[in-house]
């Protein structure tokens, strides 16, 4: 039976005392036992049986005793200095404020931007330490900025049974989820807390394979807003539509989208009722892009839904070309612990590049769109938005 590293402590302390008082002989004696009771080696226990407990003088009134189970602190100048903190909180705060996995792999092509459009200035010795940082580096510099609000909100879902029967329920076979185009929609309610009367509602459209994500806000949950705003967002999609997934609400299943969808060889289909999971992808964005920007104040004016239109357009550039995305390629459970394994982080517009599905001269039209963002401006103006829509 193996000692802990207490009893081991206790053990050295009393041993020695008989060590360093014994003759030559029973030095070899009581060593010996001491490395067959402790599991040390032989040359260790005897390096610890001589220095333990021995006196040395420093002067006439200080006197040090040998402790060999204490280890003075390793002392070791800092990697990443305050140059270096000032500048990543500046970058991370432009991000965003996301984790260090997703920020580390977009740090070259960020600095490279930035620095064009002269929105951060680094020494070169600080842009070589911020090229070359970790991500669990960036996490614990940024941990004391780190302590931000977190709210909840309510479903607003209120189920539509009419043509439930004609829409089937989505099944993962069905769906190429390696192609874009197959999107998950939803609708989020701006009613503050008050749900009397009308109030604007967010379309919220996210593709399941690119993460690539449109916004549009409506006047209500009348079929023929949210179907309008529908055909709006296909047209800014940088690929085809080709499939549709919502939950059972009665805005999405209804007459006008299900024969439109027929029309257009879009296939449509429905989550499971209750199974907010069915559509986690939308789901996840709900909350991380429109009610992280926008909240959970009311809107019900003409004003704010124009606001919200407006914010939503420089919104959907900064998301689809600025948020690396992480997608989860394994789970595996080990007994109760689940072990997630994730891809390397990619923004949208990378992933809808290396798609072979994406023609040629949609991949065209992002890169000369991508070559004149600023994602630093379009965090200054979704700000502005936001003072005034608040």
């Amino acid at each position: 039976m193996r000692l802990t590293i207490k009893e081991r402590q206790k053990a050295t302390k009393i041993t020695a005392a008989r060590y360093q008082k014994a003759s030559k002989k029973k030095k070899g004696t009581i060593l010996e036992e001491f490395a067959a009771l402790t599991g040390y080696d032989r040359c260790y226990a005897a390096y610890l049986l001589r220095g333990h407990g021995k006196k040395v003088r420093i002067n006439r009134r200080t006197v040090a005793v040998g402790d060999i189970g204490k280890r003075r602190k390793r002392q070791r100048q800092r990697t990443y200095g305050d140059d270096v903190l000032r500048s990543l909180k500046q970058i991370w705060m432009i991000m965003d404020c996301i984790c260090g996995k997703r920020l580390q792999p977009l740090m070259k092509e960020l600095l490279r931007i930035l620095l064009k459009h002269k929105e951060i200035r680094v020494l070169r010795e600080t842009k070589k330490k911020l090229l070359r940082i970790s991500a669990s580096t960036i996490d614990r510099l940024l941990r004391q900025e780190r302590k931000k609000y977190e709210l909840k909100g309510r479903s607003l879902t209120k189920p539509g049974t009419l043509l439930k029967h004609q829409i089937p329920i989505r099944t993962f076979s069905e769906w190429d989820e390696q192609r874009p185009g197959f999107v998950e929609i939803d609708l989020v309610g701006h009613e503050g807390g008050n749900q009397r009367g009308d109030f604007i509602q967010t379309l919220n459209v996210t593709d399941v394979c690119t993460g690539w994500t449109e916004m549009q806000a409506v006047k209500n949950k009348a079929q023929i807003w949210v179907f309008e705003a529908l055909k709006d967002i296909r047209k800014r999609l940088p690929f085809d539509l080709l499939g549709i997934d919502s939950d059972n609400g009665s805005e999405f299943i209804n007459d006008h989208l299900v024969r439109f969808c027929r029309e257009e060889q879009i296939t449509f289909t429905r989550s499971r009722s209750y199974r907010k999971n069915d559509n986690c992808f939308v789901e996840q964005k709900n909350y991380t892009i429109v009610r992280r920007y926008v909240g959970y104040s009311r809107y019900d004016t003409e004003i704010a839904q124009k606001l919200l239109n407006e914010l939503y357009g420089h919104l959907r550039l900064y998301v689809n070309f600025f948020q690396p995305v992480m997608k989860l390629i394994q789970k595996t459970r080990i007994g109760s612990r689940v072990r997630k394994k994730y891809d390397v982080p990619q923004t949208p517009y990378q992933r809808v590049l290396v798609s072979p599905h994406v023609t040629e001269n949609k991949k065209e039209t992002l890169r000369q769109q991508y070559a004149h963002l600023n994602p630093a401006m379009l965090r200054r103006q979704i700000a502005k938005l936001q003072n005034k829509l608040f």
